[in-house]
């Protein structure tokens, strides 16, 4: 009937279409950046990302099972008292024992979720000692992110734009589509990293999702957030406040890298050399990348 209505090449349509739907199965998320399809949070690189993850899933189970009891219920309740299978209605009007449960179980459940979360929180605004201080500020549209412990020199991240990306393709650098910067800002591994964060001109928003931070740049005010980067790599942020015509041209680059390797790139920005700063960055940038041209860029270093 339905190859009646629609016709052969059309129901071939459809067929071609569920198909396709059904190959594109998502993709588990990456660390650092989004992934083509993703399914579920970044790979965290913080144990306040690692917190986040796991409280995320543990609530999403809650939230399933309650859903799955929800339809199971009403399921019964439609096959059980439907007219045809039940003629006669009941006249229950109370049930003691079933209102104390609908009311108490909600209750346990919330504490149940309540007692995590609080615990989460308390990981997130407990902040440790640092080892480093940056101040982001917030600009329409870039972030200049100050180091105040290495003699307060600044790095402005501008987004890249494709031709430039390219060139950096070219040496074997990864840099993704409005997410690379041309000034990537570096921290050590296993360092424990405060964040004052700040705007100069409107709200903007300094989140990483792979370190479970996200904090709003208010001006005239001074937020802050806190990290610890327990793997290497580059990860990516954005801003998360709606900010003017370039909000989704924003980005943030933090290159995680070895602590020797963060001091040769603060002391070269110290000496204002930022020729040999880029030449540090690349370098650790390939490396991490498992480029073949990682001893050309150790020529270029020297």
């Amino acid at each position: 009937m339905l190859r009646g209505l629609l016709g052969a090449k059309p129901l071939a349509a459809l067929a071609g279409a569920a198909v396709v739907c059904l190959a594109a199965v998502p993709a588990m998320a990456g660390m650092g950046q989004p992934s083509p399809g993703q399914l579920g949070l970044q790979i965290p690189a913080t144990p306040v990302a690692a917190a986040i993850n796991q409280f995320h899933d543990f609530v999403n189970v809650i939230i399933i099972a309650i859903t799955v009891f929800v339809l199971a219920l009403m399921v019964y309740v439609m096959v059980r008292f439907n007219e045809k299978a039940n003629p006669v209605p009941s006249k229950t009007t109370h049930n003691a024992a079933l209102e104390v449960a609908w009311t108490v179980v909600p209750i346990a459940i919330l504490v149940v979720i309540a007692i995590p979360s609080f615990k989460l929180l308390n990981m997130q605004y407990t902040y440790p000692k640092p080892d480093l201080t940056i101040k982001a500020t917030g600009y329409q549209w870039y972030w200049s992110h100050e180091y105040p412990d290495h003699g307060g020199f600044s790095v402005d991240s501008i987004m890249l734009q494709d031709e430039d990306r390219q060139a950096l393709i070219k040496k074997g650098i990864p840099a993704p589509r409005n997410l690379a910067v041309d000034n990537e800002i570096a921290v050590p591994v296993n360092k424990v990293v405060h964040v004052l964060v700040t705007a100069n001109d409107v709200i903007h928003n300094w989140t990483i999702p792979s370190f479970g931070s996200k904090i709003d740049a208010v001006p005239g005010r001074v937020t802050s957030t806190w990290f610890k980067a327990e793997k290497e790599g580059i990860f990516y942020g954005q801003c998360s406040e709606l900010c003017g015509k370039d909000h989704a041209f924003m980005p943030i680059a933090v290159r995680v890298v070895k602590e020797d390797v963060f001091n040769a790139w603060a002391g070269a920005l110290k000496a204002k050399d930022r020729k040999k700063a880029k030449e540090i960055i690349e370098k650790a940038a390939l490396e991490q990348s498992g480029s073949s041209k990682v001893a050309d860029a150790a020529q270029i270093a020297r």
